[in-house]
């Protein structure tokens, strides 16, 4: 099973297969060897270093939520 973190592509290298990308404030450097399509602005699934797939703002922003509140609710287990 693969966990898809979505973040959006902040800017590409001029060879067009490593961008940065941005989640919760974070940056990372990610391959773009596996998606087509990109520019700054557009939000991918990241895994193991990886852009797995391209999805749209709507989703990402879903996708965050469920991170977010999933994280929310271990903290809260663990008291």
């Amino acid at each position: 099973m693969c966990l898809g973190v979505p973040a959006k592509i902040i800017s590409i290298d001029p060879n067009g297969l490593e961008a940065i990308v941005e989640t919760w404030g974070v940056r990372a450097s990610v391959s773009l060897a596996l998606v087509e399509g990109c520019k700054p602005g557009t939000y991918v699934l990241v895994h193991a270093g990886h852009a797995i797939s391209v999805i749209d703002e709507e989703e990402a922003k879903a996708r965050l939520s469920l991170w977010k509140e999933l994280a929310n609710s271990k903290e809260r287990s663990s008291l």
